[in-house]
């Protein structure tokens, strides 16, 4: 919660322009990472220098914002070095917490920088009071990052039970699954986006042109075709149309976008603390669009009502121009 007592915005930054573009537009906590594989979104032009991320760090803090610095990778095993590098440095840079998973991150930095929060990063699939309660008692954790595939009324129920903060996505991307649980871009990229932030990467996408239209592919395998005219996507694997017998369709998950912005209401009578904007590798404009609609979406929860124009606001802004509220609105129960 903020200091005066309203959910928390924390808004995604991948370059130090869109951390400025955040603040501007009135987001409460910025996230984001280093220029390095210790992130979840190391993608090439992306992320910050450590001069970068502390003079990101500095004017947040000039303007009122929070600043949460993503190490949210698994340390490679003989490997904990970089990881413990940038712990480091995110502390001497003035990062209000870090966004952790690995255990090794997250026990250097309750014994090395116990003044830091660290806040468990949804890379841990964390979603019991049992397993919350692991990572509070043993490191200090004193907010969660929830996985995507909890219900409105499960989150209520955890929360109930834990003594830490929640924080829960409601815009963005969807990852198939728990988070943290991803294996399908290492199979055929060999890079994986819990070990090496990548998911997907895109020196190895190519869009091949033949008779029947346009072929997306990833090193190598056809994630999707497209009709000729039809716009192409990003060949991203988990969200690819594949045949299976005599039918195609997305197998794994459709290409659409969450958002929970008409729900936000129902989000703080479930006690959650922060809501949280996918989108570090998005551009500035993005940034400063949703966090503007989503500061008015959680001012009108604070007087009692959702903000239900908010899907048409930003239609234009999700994958395919399709959303969904996904887990937290199961209305297949």
């Amino acid at each position: 919660m903020t200091a005066n007592g309203r959910m928390e915005l924390v808004c995604p930054a991948g370059t130090p322009s869109a951390l400025r573009a955040a603040v501007q537009a009135g987001a409460d906590a910025i996230y984001c990472g280093f220029r390095d594989e210790t992130n979840a979104r190391n993608f090439p032009g992306l992320n910050f220098s450590p001069q970068e991320m502390a003079e990101g760090i500095a004017f947040a803090h000039e303007h009122g914002s929070k600043v949460l610095v993503a190490i949210n990778t698994f340390a490679r095993a003989g490997n904990t070095d970089p990881w413990r590098r940038a712990a480091d440095t995110a502390a001497s840079c003035g990062a209000d917490a870090i966004i952790a998973a690995d255990i090794a991150v997250l026990d250097h930095m309750a014994s090395q920088h116990p003044g830091t929060r660290l806040h468990l990063s949804v890379q841990a699939a964390a979603a019991t009071p049992e397993a919350i309660g692991f990572y509070a008692d043993a490191f200090n954790v004193r907010r969660v990052v929830l996985p995507r595939v909890l219900s409105v009324q499960e989150i209520a129920a955890l929360n109930r039970q834990i003594s830490v903060e929640t924080e829960a996505f409601v815009f963005g991307g969807l990852c198939v699954m728990i988070e943290g649980r991803c294996y399908l871009s290492s199979y055929a990229a060999g890079r994986s986006p819990n070990l090496n932030g990548v998911c997907s990467p895109p020196e190895m996408v190519t869009y091949d042109e033949d008779k029947d239209g346009t072929a997306a592919r990833l090193a190598g395998f056809t994630i999707d075709h497209y009709a000729p005219g039809e716009p192409a996507g990003y060949p991203t694997l988990c969200k690819g149309r594949f045949k299976a017998g005599d039918k195609a369709g997305y197998l794994f998950e459709d290409p659409v976008s969450l958002n929970a912005g008409s729900m936000i209401v129902a989000f703080k009578k479930a006690g959650v603390t922060a809501l949280k904007i996918e989108g570090r590798q998005r551009g500035k404009g993005y940034v400063t669009q949703v966090v503007r609609a989503f500061k008015k979406a959680v001012d009108a929860a604070e007087q009692g009502h959702d903000a239900t124009e908010i899907d048409s606001i930003l239609a234009s802004l999700s994958e395919g121009g399709r959303q969904t509220t996904g887990a937290y609105r199961k209305i297949w129960r």
